[in-house]
């Protein structure tokens, strides 16, 4: 039984809890990712998106918002969490609780905030396996905490899900990609400001160099001549 299974009846509302310092809600986070994903696929109407650790596919509703027109499916070892999600959104993809059930193939994996609750010895697989389900071409963007910053450690202590969690440095998790045989593998920073100075937030696209954003993306491509 996965640890999420306990925290699947009220997961939004812990989530909620814990972000509350920022004045934002776990929706807002959800939907700051669903639209950096967006920006970084070409509108097609094929598209497929694989959301790996979806959890009660807070993160799935969010890409359907921002592309439509996607095929978006979903991946988590909660069998409960999955049953907490919508049947809106399952009715319009595959979300289970095995990958052998998945087609593969995706043009975009998704990873958001997950590695930072395995174990770290089981991560690279995870990783791997992720990477395996992805179309020649395709991309895989992992998304994590920032352990640098420090309002991001104060959300994660005082998270209940997040108890037993151990943060990730964008180092070992660009390390994990390329070892996955990934290529163009990049880092943006995202997240810089809270709601109160909200009014700072169109700054952000010009901050991904910066390492001071409360989250940070990983991004990497299969290329076309691997199998």
């Amino acid at each position: 039984m996965s640890e999420f299974d306990r925290h699947s009846g009220n997961y939004r509302e812990l989530l909620d809890k814990s972000v509350r310092i920022t004045g934002e809600t776990g929706e807002y986070f959800a939907a700051y990712k669903a639209r950096f994903v967006a920006a970084r696929v070409a509108p097609s109407p094929n598209c497929r998106i694989l959301d790996y650790g979806c959890g009660t596919g807070l993160v799935s509703e969010q890409l359907k918002k921002a592309l439509p027109a996607a095929r978006v499916d979903g991946y988590d070892v909660s069998v409960k969490s999955l049953e907490q999600m919508g049947a809106a959104l399952r009715s319009q993809g595959e979300f289970v609780s095995s990958t052998s059930k998945l087609p593969g193939n995706y043009d975009v994996v998704l990873i958001a905030n997950v590695l930072h609750h395995i174990e770290p010895q089981k991560r690279q697989a995870a990783v791997a396996e992720a990477a395996g389900l992805l179309a020649l071409g395709g991309e895989l963007i992992v998304f994590e905490h920032n352990p640098a910053n420090p309002l991001t450690t104060r959300a994660v202590a005082a998270c209940p899900f997040d108890e037993h969690a151990i943060l990730l440095r964008p180092g070992e998790t660009t390390n994990y990609l390329r070892q996955s045989g990934l290529e163009k593998i990049e880092v943006d920073y995202i997240v810089f400001f809270p709601r109160m100075l909200g009014w700072l937030r169109p700054l952000e696209r010009l901050l991904g160099w910066c390492p001071l954003g409360a989250q940070y993306a990983a991004c990497a491509s299969r290329g076309r001549g691997k199998t």
